[in-house]
């Protein structure tokens, strides 16, 4: 296999950037996200040759990085210190959503991280369960049992919070 090219390199930075910079801010802030996720490309760049899987090997360095970086004592504190205030943001709140994104970033900010991390992956990430399994390192089953009580606490946790119709 060759270098990535640097057409599907762009390709792949418009298509993936985004839900990486996401799902960095399961660990970190906003802005150290982005840096995480930059340093992604530039490590993908520096491949001698190209991935099988893109877009998984991505979010498996994103994921790596970050919990790497997670095991400063400081930097954990800090994280949790602003994750208890609810500042990480999934949602882009607008009027005419049929959901309201404040509470629905409040319940999945509550799932247990495993599960919470599983469902942006596969919601946010576009992942399949076997890619999310790959980059989690764990059997496609547990992966399943995650996401589905990720769907059930969501489900439960938005009750009566969904419009049927944009106001």
């Amino acid at each position: 296999m060759e270098r990535i090219s640097p057409g599907k390199l762009a390709r792949c930075f418009d298509a993936t950037a985004g839900r990486l910079v996401l799902y960095a801010r399961t660990w970190l802030p906003e802005g150290h996200a982005e840096d995480l996720v930059q340093d992604a490309f530039l490590r993908l760049m520096r491949q001698k040759a190209e991935p099988e899987n893109v877009r998984a090997w991505l979010f498996r360095v994103v994921r790596n990085a970050a919990l790497t970086q997670l095991r400063s004592d400081h930097r954990r504190r800090k994280r949790e210190h602003l994750a208890a205030e609810g500042r990480a943001a999934w949602f882009d709140i607008r009027p005419d959503d049929l959901i309201d994104a404040e509470h629905a970033q409040a319940v999945l900010g509550a799932l247990p991280r495993e599960q919470r991390e599983v469902a942006l992956l596969r919601i946010w990430g576009g992942l399949t369960l076997q890619e999310i399994a790959n980059i989690v390192d764990k059997p496609v089953s547990t992966v399943f049992s995650r996401y589905r009580a990720a769907l059930a606490a969501l489900r439960k946790g938005m009750g009566a919070r969904c419009r049927t119709e944009p106001s």
